[in-house]
């Protein structure tokens, strides 16, 4: 199993640059409230030369099938051929409040947008009349889409976040791996089974198949302790928006969290951020972060080896850069003290 890493635009560039010192395979852009993962992958390809890139993810209402496929080009030349490129449909909130585009069958419409970027990255002169895109529109006597410039890598690989089995599915059916988050150990045999299921769909083996889960980290004796932090965290994703339409509320209630997601939304409505964090169970936390000391990380990161992830992506919980440093450095240590470091 490979290490990732998940940055904050805020020190991305020295965080990535230790990270490659380390030997992990891949640094990770998110985007979203703070800040656009493009600008911040641009200044990490430009202050490294090994390192793997990704974008965790690249929200497709944000952006037009054309304009992704640019910018995965650009930085797959800019980087040398180490861009991945990392997609996901975002979720209510973000897509109509932002972007004012529909939240409506987001499968439908990744599977045109996929096929779409797919087919722009292969230089193809692009028409596509779908439910979703329309190029060009009907009646209009515009040029196909075409790119002209040159990415490195033959194929670009194509990573779909995803968190419902439908999602599941799609991303093992159309993607070349899968961008997790919030999954347990003991939940993957039924993501495993989503993507498998995908797989055979499309005739395709699931070796090969890159799974990455991103997983919370962060250090201390007092594994409660530890969880303080990631509380907030998650208690942002599961307090947006409309509970009934919350992607992330319908994740924790299949994983039996049920009544505790409706106490931490309903105080994050209310405008109590702080409670809405308290409310968070740290047995929750713990179970889908690597919390504790160098032993007790090593045999967390066995657990997801076993289950089939490629990749395992950390997000480094501390304080300031050199403790979001030092979490990499026991992340690096534990996987070789796990066995599983190449």
């Amino acid at each position: 199993m490979k290490l990732g890493v998940n940055l904050s635009y805020l020190d991305a560039v020295q965080v990535s640059q230790e990270a490659e010192r380390l030997g992990f395979d891949l640094a990770v852009v998110p985007e979203g409230f703070r800040a656009d993962g493009a600008t911040v992958l641009g200044a990490v390809a430009a202050a490294t030369t090994r390192i793997g890139l990704a974008s965790g993810v690249f929200q497709l209402p944000g952006r037009t099938p054309a304009m992704t496929a640019l910018t995965a080009s650009t930085l797959d030349t800019l980087s040398g051929g180490r861009f991945r490129l990392g997609l996901g449909v975002s979720n209510p909130d973000i897509s109509e409040g932002w972007h004012g585009v529909p939240f409506r069958r987001p499968l439908a419409r990744t599977r045109e947008y996929v096929d779409i970027v797919r087919r722009t990255l292969a230089r193809e002169p692009v028409t596509h009349q779908g439910e979703h895109f329309r190029l060009p529109p009907e009646g209009c006597t515009a040029s196909p889409l075409r790119l002209f410039s040159e990415p490195v890598a033959e194929r670009l690989p194509i990573y779909l976040a995803a968190v419902a089995p439908g999602g599941l599915e799609l991303a093992g059916e159309i993607a070349d791996g899968w961008l997790g988050a919030f999954s347990p150990p003991d939940e993957l045999p039924k993501t495993m089974e989503s993507l498998r299921a995908g797989r055979l769909r499309a005739g395709l083996p699931l070796s090969g198949f890159e799974v990455l889960c991103g997983i919370p980290m962060a250090l201390g004796s007092d594994v409660e302790a530890a969880a303080a932090p990631i509380r907030g965290y998650l208690s942002h994703f599961l307090g947006m928006g409309n509970r009934g339409r919350n992607i992330y509320v319908s994740l924790f209630e299949r994983l039996g969290y049920g009544p505790e997601t409706g106490v931490i939304h309903e105080r994050m409505a209310a405008g109590d951020p702080h409670g809405a964090a308290a409310a968070v169970p740290a047995g929750l936390v713990d179970r889908i972060s690597l919390l504790g000391d160098q032993d007790r990380v090593a045999a967390r990161m066995r657990a997801y080896a076993e289950q089939g992830v490629s990749t395992l992506v950390i997000s480094p919980f501390g304080g300031t850069t050199d403790e979001r440093i030092q979490i990499l450095r026991v992340a690096a240590a534990a996987l070789g003290r796990a066995g599983l470091a190449a």
